[in-house]
């Protein structure tokens, strides 16, 4: 079951609905890894006007789009077939149905070798010139929204609230704006294809504003297998990543999760999706909690070497 829950119990209330709060948010996390999230106060009007700007971008000839190409992890342009997510999980599936515009942390970074990895100016498409305002204020609310989740996931574990958050004094993040078009733009699926692969995501917590469609998100439990997930146009569905899930020993699931493809009932169907991806400041080391409250012990990783495994291994060649 993944439950909805709203944070201004946790911004606004008493000592015992934060508690209650606390212990569902622990529940939900052991079973699927996601949670629908209400009361995060941003506005739906800003979400609509990234998805209008982004639609006016996708739309644009495919040679225009070119020269704002990026490679995986990069900012810019991500055409079709750059990607295949399953792979990430050792699963082998045609690359992915969709298209993406990519951005990431806009202040550099003092380490010159971090910086050579991990920063590079945002590449604005000067077509569309109102999706840099946008896309900057909403960035700007993810990572508060990021920092009071992740305060939230803390206490969650009987922890300090900085126990994650002082990892993120300048972390990296991603932000990933995926247009799902229909079988008119990216023709019949192959059979195993999908528009996201089988996957979990590499960091510490995804925030996904989605919508709802046919062939929109699946997430994968032990007891239910692969099931639509549930939908709200309020709430945003926030879920595990695979540095969280270490760092709690497992305790958490890294939500396993896949896209479908256009649905045959509905071919035509087109679906945007805005994804921020949260990670720490690189040079982290990720250690697993002891038990109690962890339930494997991994071996300690840099979370800046493992992310940039994972997005190798997705990167279609």
């Amino acid at each position: 079951m993944i439950p909805t829950i709203d944070l201004r119990i946790w911004t606004e209330g008493d000592a015992m609905r934060r508690a209650v709060l606390a212990r569902t948010v622990d529940q939900a996390l052991q079973s699927a890894g996601f949670l629908l999230v209400t009361g995060h106060g941003v506005d739906p009007a800003l979400r609509a006007g990234i998805r209008s700007a982004a639609r006016e971008f996708f739309l644009l000839p495919a040679g225009v789009k070119q020269r704002y190409a990026a490679k995986v992890g990069g900012r810019g342009w991500l055409g079709p077939g750059a990607e295949a997510n399953g792979y990430a999980e050792g699963t082998e599936t045609p690359p992915d149905l969709k298209e993406s515009l990519t951005f990431a942390t806009a202040e550099p970074f003092e380490d010159p070798r971090v910086n050579a990895e991990w920063y590079a100016p945002n590449v604005w498409p000067a077509e569309v010139p109102a999706l840099r305002g946008l896309c900057e204020e909403y960035l700007g609310r993810m990572v508060a929204l990021e920092k009071e989740l992740l305060a939230l996931l803390a206490c969650a574990l009987g922890l300090g609230a900085d126990f994650f958050t002082r990892h993120m004094d300048h972390p990296t993040y991603g932000f990933n704006i995926n247009w799902y078009p229909g079988t008119e733009i990216v023709g019949t699926p192959e059979p195993g294809q999908f528009r996201i692969g089988p996957h979990t995501d590499f960091g510490t917590v995804t925030v996904l504003d989605r919508q709802a469609g046919k062939g929109g998100l699946q997430v994968y439990t032990d007891t239910g297998g692969w099931q639509d997930a549930p939908y709200d146009p309020a709430a945003f569905t926030v879920n595990i990543g695979d540095l969280l899930a270490r760092w709690t020993g497992d305790r958490w699931r890294s939500g396993r999760h896949r896209v479908l493809p256009p649905p045959v009932d509905a071919p035509a169907e087109e679906l945007i999706s805005l994804v921020y991806f949260g990670e720490c400041t690189p040079g982290t080391l990720v250690e697993s909690l002891p038990a109690p409250v962890g339930r494997v012990a991994y071996p300690p990783v840099d979370s800046h070497v493992y992310l940039r495994e994972k997005l190798d291994s997705i990167t279609v060649e």
